[in-house]
């Protein structure tokens, strides 16, 4: 291997990272905060989280419902969040008499619950099967999230809100949704140990939150 040509290629992807997360951290982490808050609202209460994605992405989704279930950090209730393409028996079943554009739509009419979240990861956006999931979710209720590629893309689109990381590898996507999923996890952790009352109503709160993440990201 050609060493110089492959430390190039290294200090590129980690330039595109940096990049990307710089435009992240400027740009977005005000939405994560608020998801945080949100999930912090609805989880507690008996409110679930569905997550989906495909290769790479459906290993992001998982990671993020093991967090919940399990723990981020700090030792907390265990909360409901199912990673929909982990379901394998369902998930080929489903296929095998759907289609597999249905895969995760017919699961989202299953489980999903008007006031649930459902989480959907994608780096093109252009997923059929998180199209369906996604439109199939905000027709029943659900509060549909996606973290996505950059815009324009169809998923952005079909969902509720929706994360656009502004890259153009498909890895550097990737890794920056994995720290989206952390900062996610610690937003919702942070606006669950707080008193209800400080969340919804106190000056600079959100600030507050949103200076302790850039710090944690530096």
């Amino acid at each position: 291997m050609n060493e110089a040509l492959a430390s190039e290629a290294a200090h590129r992807h980690c330039q595109s990272l940096q990049d990307a997360l710089g435009r992240f951290r400027r740009q977005n982490l005000g939405q994560i905060i608020a998801w945080g808050g949100h999930l912090a609202a609805v989880l507690p209460v008996g409110g679930r989280l569905l997550a989906a994605g495909n290769g790479g992405s459906a290993a992001q989704a998982q990671h993020l419902t093991a967090e919940l279930v399990g723990r981020y950090r700090d030792e907390r209730p265990a909360r409901s969040a199912i990673a929909l393409h982990a379901e394998t028996s369902s998930v080929t079943a489903i296929g095998n008499d759907y289609g597999f554009d249905q895969v995760f739509a017919r699961q989202v009419e299953a489980h999903g619950r008007p006031g649930d979240v459902l989480v959907l990861l994608s780096t093109s956006g252009g997923s059929a099967n998180l199209i369906s999931a996604a439109q199939t979710g905000r027709a029943a209720g659900l509060r549909v999230w996606a973290m996505t590629g950059p815009r324009p893309n169809a998923l952005a689109e079909a969902a509720d809100e929706t994360l656009c990381i502004d890259a153009d590898s498909t890895a550097t996507v990737q890794e920056a949704h994995l720290v989206a999923v952390h900062l996610l996890c610690e937003a919702f952790d942070l606006a669950s140990a707080a008193p209800a009352p400080a969340v919804r109503r106190a000056p600079g709160a959100a600030a507050a939150q949103a200076a302790a993440l850039r710090r944690r990201m530096s």
